[in-house]
């Protein structure tokens, strides 16, 4: 009888695995979003090569380690499941007016339905793709997006489960910073997922119309 080749067996991505992935995405969507909308100047920012193509990333010490604690602190939340979405808001300095909402809504991958058979795993070049993708587009939103030509801060916001065990000295329960339904337009972006966490996105941004 000829020799069956078998097809090698592909690590399904754990569950830190996939964490890493997740939070490390955050991080260069954060850096992304806040380099296109001009919160912080451009000079700011340097070239760093990730998921095979260039993106650009602070050099601004301060806001280094502001999105490190809060990264930090998703990572945990992620490794016990009680995150259910992060957004990063664009508010106008002066009249605090939210100006975007960036929303990532996380939800965990489950089992589909009725099947016992574990889903094939992944392939992480796969994964890559799919977020270098939702870069792309995060850049190309700047092409329909209402321009932002005065002074913008930032604030990233958690919504977790009321299980999560949240620092209380770091994080405190806060205004959503809406935008009113009557200004707001949104636009879905795209997703990505790993064996365990899939990522949807959205933006929704102020129009006076």
């Amino acid at each position: 009888m000829p020799a069956t080749k078998q097809a090698p067996n592909r690590q399904a991505i754990t569950l830190k695995g996939s964490t890493t992935l997740v939070t490390e995405f955050f991080k260069y969507a954060a850096n992304t979003i806040l380099f296109q909308r001009g919160v912080y100047p451009a000079d700011d920012f340097h070239m760093v090569k990730k998921y095979g193509q260039t993106v650009l990333v602070t050099q601004d010490l301060a806001l280094e380690n502001y999105l490190e604690k809060i990264l930090t602190q998703v990572n945990k939340w992620l490794l016990t499941g009680s995150i259910t979405q992060l957004v990063l808001a664009i508010i106008s300095k002066d009249s605090r007016v939210t100006m975007e909402r960036w929303v990532f809504d996380i939800n965990l991958v489950g089992q589909p339905a009725g099947s016992s058979e574990p889903a094939p795993a992944k392939p992480e070049s796969e994964i890559q793709a799919e977020i270098r993708n939702i870069l792309k587009q995060i850049v190309s939103t700047v092409t329909f997006l209402p321009v932002i030509d005065e002074p913008t801060v930032f604030n990233i916001l958690a919504y977790t489960s009321e299980s999560a065990d949240v620092p209380a000295d770091e994080w405190v329960d806060t205004d959503p910073l809406a935008i009113e339904a009557s200004k707001s337009q949104q636009v879905k972006l795209r997703s990505f997922s790993t064996d365990v966490h899939r990522i949807e996105a959205m933006v929704a941004y102020r129009y006076e119309g």
